[in-house]
């Protein structure tokens, strides 16, 4: 080969490679509470310009992202950044924490429910129990009809996610 077609080859590998810095890291994604949040995020990481998302697990709610986490600072606060750069991309509806630590110590909740009807039915459900103290994953369907939560069971229990539920209008059935 010429030398003006390795030049070419070079570079197109360039363009493939360049995208990858080499620092993969996988976060839990706040807002990723069903199935049909998946392109959601994707479009949202499409926007973001200092990472790229590489997959989504949607069952455990987290995602890989490549980013240079040296240009993020240390550790924690990459992990900050990141969490805001996705937040401003989806209008708030995303973000990243780091992944479980204590996963043994969780208690699965599952909690039957009726009026979730679209998404923004089923963020308010979603967002009342996430937020709560304990809570560290939740799930929300409005095919299922359920709202799930994984808990630390020394901070909080179902009566405590029944009541957040209940405040934010959202209908419990009984179990």
């Amino acid at each position: 080969m010429n030398r003006n077609v390795w030049l070419v080859v070079v570079v197109a590998l360039a363009l493939f490679v360049a995208p990858l810095r080499g620092d993969e890291v996988t976060h839990q994604v706040t807002g990723l509470f069903m199935p049909e949040r998946e392109a959601d995020l994707r479009e949202a990481a499409a926007k973001l310009k200092e990472a790229k998302l590489v997959r989504i697990d949607v069952k455990k709610a987290e995602a890989v992202f490549d980013y240079d986490v040296k240009k993020f600072g240390k550790p924690d606060q990459a992990i900050k950044k990141l969490d805001q750069m996705l937040r401003d991309v989806s209008a708030g509806t995303f973000g990243v924490k780091p992944l479980c630590t204590k996963p043994d110590k969780l208690k699965w909740i599952e909690i039957p429910v009726a009026g979730l009807d679209c998404k923004a039915c089923t963020w308010v459900a979603y967002e009342a129990v996430y937020m709560l103290d304990g809570v560290e994953r939740a799930t929300a369907s409005f095919r299922d009809g359920k709202v799930t939560a994984l808990i630390d069971p020394a901070k909080t229990d179902r009566s405590k996610l029944e009541a957040a539920l209940k405040k934010r209008q959202v209908q419990v059935k009984a179990p």
